[in-house]
Parts: structure tokens; C-alpha cells; sequence
């Protein structure tokens, strides 16, 4: 293998010089045993490009056992097209696959595969042709007899592109609307290979029919060893919560395509624009962005996809969020030191006292963090106030992980704006009598914060006054907001808690011990609300009547209450 090593070492320079001679990649990760190759991540195939890291990664011993030895130009070539051709990087691997899923409907776990047959389509194409190179012996090497019909479909555009004789690749016998395919294939790789992502709709559309079989399970175990891309990537892109405007236009078949069949398409009728069309503006559902994450490879359960979904989609809203003027400025003063919380900075810990307390720190135990104090200084200053959310999911809200909640969406954008100016979070999800999860005080930890925003219960309603009256059962030194996003179901705060004290009183009681003001979003209907008149001294109500104009409630929140922009 040593001796593999060196020959497949000194023609890398070579496989990068078919792209550029401006290309740049780091020397391969040449691994000796297949054992070497899965610690590096490559699981499936002989070699692969970690569009992570865009490192190449080559297990000699599969190679070796493919009987692919010298073809190493060939072989490292083609991963490095996935570098400069297709995908090219993890986003536009996403986008891709976003396409494809579109144009495989009821297939759309295909994606993969599909998307993996298409870039190695473009990249041999480009390196039979153009470099010469032996990619048809490849695959006469890694073939068979199948007559399954994706396979033969798919060595048939092969067979077409490279003006080869029939039978070379393809060895079963083709009908005649699988040979117009094929022909249609090679037309549309060639069309769209400068602009392989229009295209990619549009392929899948065309493979659709060839998967009905098994699904592609067939052509899937012949070409295990070279799906190169369609094993799990160590990352996710960002941007995957919207939808490009040629996403959903562009799953059409290569034969309505005008680009490719060469009909003038037909000039739509006048009118109003449809509705729910492929114009910009629109989102993902949290189950499809989870399931395109999924199709990436990308191990996460629907909580963490959801708290992922909803971090993104928050971003464009983010608002400045309160701060109120203290007296005057303060300058630190160093007084001693405490634990340091697993959900603070890394750059608060002080290794020095952490190591005197062990010399083997275990962060949010052993570690530990300098105390300051502070002695007046001369300038005004602003102290954030701290936010206590409470966010209504019983059985009538939507679950945040399946479909778009605009609850779970404006409780991301506050506590993400909150946390950017230095305050604490306490967020509370609440359901019936009992059903609650909420965080370990006020934290700072986003990721743990958003798992609840985001979470779902599914119960009756009653609020948690219990989680209300214990928060502010001690003073606190920071002023806190009290939120609650609800609707007409927040008049159980009126109730009695378990030690059967009045509702009112502690949320009373709760408002003058947190001195931020308190603010409930409901979704109300019209008319009058006799049960909430108790909390209208005590809350600033803002009745909204669709839940997307939460949206809009948590930016003039900010304008009205504290001045920000």
C-alpha cells in the first residue's frame, strides 16, 4: 500500500491541473485500510471530497479491491471536480438537493442518489472528453449485467454523450422511450453544464420514472463504492430555510423545457398571478427543512432541526432589545472568584484558579471565574433588563417542529435579542395543569433556551403560576420583563395554585418584584373580553388576530416600550 501511496502521491498535482492550473487543494488524505478511511469520515465509497473541509479523501485498500488502481488521475480528478465543478460546496450541494426533492415527488428520499449521479454525469463528461481521460473503462470496471432500469437508462446517457457503441456500458436492451430519455439527458448535461443548478430539477424530473422500480436500490449497490457525495457531510449550511424563486419553477421535465426541446413555451394567460407560486419571499416548513438536513446526511433529532429552523429564521427580525438608563457608569473592580457556568463565556474562565481547584477542570464543576465589582464611574450607562417568556402550547397551537409557528418564531427573535445585549432568559413553554418545561432560572445558554421556545406539549391550558410566583420569590438584582404569548386561555392565571393562593395576587406580586413592566400578545377575536378586564391594570395587552402578526409585534415592542429602531 506504501508503494500505492507514492505513485497515486506523485499524480496529484496532475488530476489538479485537469480543472486549473490555479486550482489548490490540500494532498489527499491517502489511507492505507479501510479503517483509516472511516475515521476520516468516508463510509461509502472509495474516495470522496469533504465539501466541509474540502479535503480528498481516498481509501486505498477499496481501491485496490475495486480493481482501480491505475486509474489514479481519473479517480482523484473527479473528486476534485466535486470541488470546482459540482457541488462545489456544501451550500450549493443543499440547494441541489432542494431542487431534486421537488422534482421527485413520492421519491424525494432519492435525492441523494440522484443528485450523486447527476454531478458525476457533468465531471466525467468534462474529464472523457475534454482531459481524455479513461472514465468509460471506470465503469466498465465497476458495471454489470444489471438490466435494472435506472442503470441502464443511466449508462445509456453515458453512451450518448460519449458517442459510444450501444452495449458498451448499457448492456440490456433499451425501449424507445428510455433511448428519447437518454438522448434528452445527454442534451440537457451538455445545455445545462455551465448552470448545472437550473438543471437539476429538471434531471431529477427526468430519472423519476426509472426509480419506480426499487426505488434506485439497484443501481444504488453497482455504484456503492463510487457515490462519492451521498454520504453525511460534518456541517449545515445556512440559508436552507428559504425558498429560491427557481426552486419550485424549475422541477419541470426536460421535455417542457424550450431550453432543451426547442418549443417556444406558451405564453401564460392574462391575469391575477397565481397564488402559492415560486415567487421570493417564501419559507420552508420546519418538516421540510428538516427532511433536506436529513437528506444531507446530517444527524440531528426534529427538536435540535427545529431549534436550528427557527435560529435562522429569526436573524432578519432581531431586534435591540431594552435597556434602561442606570444612574451612572461603572468600572470593574476585582473581588474574588466563583463558579464559572457552563452556559457563560470561554473567555471567563480563569484557568489559574480552576487548575489550583483541580488539575483536571471539568467545565461547570471544577472551573471557575473572577468576581468584579464595580465603583462609580463618570459616564451614563445602559443595563439590560432580563426577559421571563412564557409561551403558550396547548393542543390549539401548532407543533413548531412540523409546521411554521409564529408563536415559537417571535419567542426566538426575543430571546436571541435579549441575549445580544447581555440579559438573561427565562423561558417557560406551558400547557395544562402540570405540563411545563422551562429553563434552570435565567441562563444565557441559547441553545437551551430555544429547545424550549421551540418544544411542543400538547395539553389543556393553565397557566403556570407556580413557575411565576417561585421566580420572584426573592428579590433580584436585575430589572426583568414579564411576556406572556397566549390567547384568550391566559385568563387561567387567574386561577388559584396548588397552595391555593389567588392568581392575580402573585401575578401582582411577580410584576412589582421584576420592576420591568409586564406585556402579554394574545390572539383575540373581536369584541370584548370580560374574563382578562382583572389583568388589564397589570399587562400591557396587545391583541393581535393572526399569529404572523407577532412578527410585527415584536419590532414595534421594542420602538414603543424602549425607543429602539
Amino acid at each position: 500500500m506504501e508503494v500505492l501511496r507514492d505513485t497515486w502521491r506523485g499524480r496529484w498535482n496532475e488530476a489538479l491541473g485537469l480543472w486549473s492550473r490555479w486550482t489548490r487543494l490540500s494532498e489527499p488524505r491517502f489511507c492505507l485500510t479501510t479503517q483509516e478511511a472511516v475515521m476520516e469520515g468516508l463510509t461509502r465509497s472509495f474516495a470522496m471530497i469533504r465539501l466541509v473541509d474540502h479535503a480528498v479523501v481516498l481509501d486505498l485498500e477499496a481501491i485496490v479491491r475495486c480493481r482501480l488502481d491505475d486509474f489514479p488521475v481519473e479517480v482523484m480528478g473527479h473528486e476534485v471536480g466535486h470541488h470546482i465543478l459540482c457541488p462545489g460546496d456544501l451550500t450549493d450541494h443543499a440547494r441541489m438537493l432542494a431542487r431534486m426533492r421537488r422534482g421527485l415527488p413520492g421519491q424525494e428520499a432519492q435525492a441523494p442518489l440522484v443528485g450523486n449521479l447527476y454531478g458525476d454525469l457533468l465531471i466525467n463528461d468534462r474529464l472523457q472528453r475534454i482531459a481524455t481521460l479513461r472514465m468509460a473503462q471506470i465503469y466498465q470496471r465497476l458495471g454489470s449485467g444489471s438490466t435494472d432500469p435506472l442503470w441502464l437508462f443511466y449508462m445509456r446517457i453515458y453512451e450518448v454523450l460519449w458517442n459510444l457503441p450501444r452495449r458498451t456500458l448499457a448492456l440490456g436492451d433499451t425501449t424507445e422511450e428510455m433511448e428519447l430519455d437518454a438522448w434528452l439527458g445527454a442534451r440537457l448535461i451538455r445545455s445545462y453544464a455551465a448552470d448545472w443548478l437550473r438543471g437539476s430539477g429538471r434531471f431529477a424530473m427526468l430519472v423519476l420514472p426509472y426509480l419506480e422500480h426499487d426505488g434506485g436500490e439497484a443501481t444504488r449497490r453497482i455504484l456503492q463504492d463510487w457515490l462519492d457525495t451521498e454520504g453525511g457531510q460534518d456541517g449545515i449550511p445556512d440559508g436552507l430555510t428559504e425558498i429560491e424563486d427557481d426552486e419550485i419553477d424549475g422541477a419541470i421535465h426536460p421535455r417542457l423545457d424550450p431550453e432543451l426541446s426547442g418549443v417556444p413555451a406558451e405564453k401564460p394567460a392574462s391575469g391575477p398571478p397565481a397564488q402559492g407560486g415560486g415567487g421570493g419571499g417564501q419559507t420552508r416548513s420546519p418538516f421540510e427543512y428538516g427532511q433536506l438536513l436529513k437528506a444531507l446526511g446530517v444527524k440531528l433529532d426534529d427538536q435540535d432541526i427545529a431549534v436550528r429552523y427557527y435560529r435562522e429564521r429569526s436573524t432578519s427580525y432581531l431586534v435591540p432589545f431594552p435597556t434602561r438608563r442606570a444612574p451612572e457608569s461603572t468600572e470593574p473592580m476585582p473581588e474574588g472568584v466563583q463558579a464559572w457556568d457552563i452556559g457563560s463565556p470561554l473567555e471567563d474562565i480563569d484557568w489559574l484558579e480552576s487548575l489550583v481547584v483541580s488539575p483536571r477542570p471539568v467545565p461547570g464543576v471544577t472551573t471557575r471565574q473572577r468576581v468584579y465589582g464595580t465603583v462609580a464611574g463618570a459616564e451614563p450607562a445602559r443595563e439590560p433588563v432580563d426577559l421571563d417568556l412564557y409561551i403558550d402550547c396547548s393542543g390549539s397551537m401548532p407543533d413548531p417542529r412540523r409546521q411554521e409557528s409564529f408563536l415559537a418564531l417571535a419567542g426566538t427573535i426575543m430571546a436571541r435579542s435579549a441575549l445580544r445585549v447581555g440579559a438573561a432568559v427565562q423561558a417557560t413553554l406551558w400547557s395544562g395543569p402540570g405540563q411545563f418545561w422551562s429553563t434552570r432560572g435565567f441562563v444565557r445558554d441559547e441553545t437551551d433556551i430555544l429547545r424550549i421556545v421551540t418544544g411542543y406539549l400538547d395539553g389543556g391550558t393553565a397557566f403556570p403560576l407556580h413557575v411565576l410566583r417561585d421566580t420572584y420569590g426573592k428579590p433580584r438584582k436585575r430589572k426583568v420583563h414579564i411576556m406572556v404569548v397566549s390567547d384568550d386561555g391566559v385568563d387561567t392565571m387567574l386561577q388559584k395554585d396548588e397552595k391555593g393562593r389567588n392568581g392575580l395576587d402573585i401575578a401582582t406580586a411577580a410584576l412589582l418584584a421584576a420592576g420591568g413592566g409586564g406585556s402579554m400578545v394574545l390572539q383575540l377575536g373581536g369584541g370584548d373580553h370580560p374574563r382578562l378586564r382583572p389583568l388589564q391594570p397589570l399587562f400591557d395587552i396587545y391583541p393581535v388576530r393572526e399569529w404572523n402578526e407577532l412578527l410585527a409585534f415584536a419590532r414595534a415592542f421594542s420602538r414603543k416600550t424602549y425607543g429602539g429602531p
